[in-house]
């Protein structure tokens, strides 16, 4: 009757091990994530170039993320989708930039998509100025 009672006792221990460690693994999955503005194909259709306004793309897609510094009528929209699993470095899925060129009337003269998940990555300088 002891060895039954051990058996059971045993098993319950085993499940309880096997919840925990079934909450920890789903604790680690990995989970999307979106920074700054991806639009849709569907949004990015409805620009025209010399039909949509400056106002037109700011309804469709939202304030841009920045625009060109020496050339207002240049609008950005940047956004990346990463992945990340546990507490490692995050995988970038998705890096877009959607460039809007405006004429000097404000309508749209040229609209380029750029996958800038591709674009090679920039080492940085690990030197330091020496200063007094």
């Amino acid at each position: 009757m002891a060895g039954a009672k051990e058996r059971a006792r045993n098993r319950a221990r085993a499940a309880l091990l096997a919840a925990a460690l079934a909450g920890l693994l789903a604790g680690c999955a990995a989970e999307p994530d979106t920074h700054g503005i991806l639009p849709d194909k569907t949004q990015v259709a409805e620009i025209k170039p010399g039909v949509t306004t400056r106002a037109d793309v700011q309804r469709i897609l939202g304030t841009p993320s920045t625009v060109a510094a020496f050339d207002e009528e240049t609008w950005y929209y940047i956004g990346e989708r990463t992945e990340q699993v546990a507490f490692f470095q995050p995988d970038v899925l998705v890096h877009k930039v959607l460039v809007v060129r405006f004429d000097k009337d404000g309508k749209v003269t040229d609209l380029r998509d750029v996958d800038a998940t591709k674009a090679p990555e920039v080492e940085f300088v690990d030197r330091v100025t020496p200063t007094r």
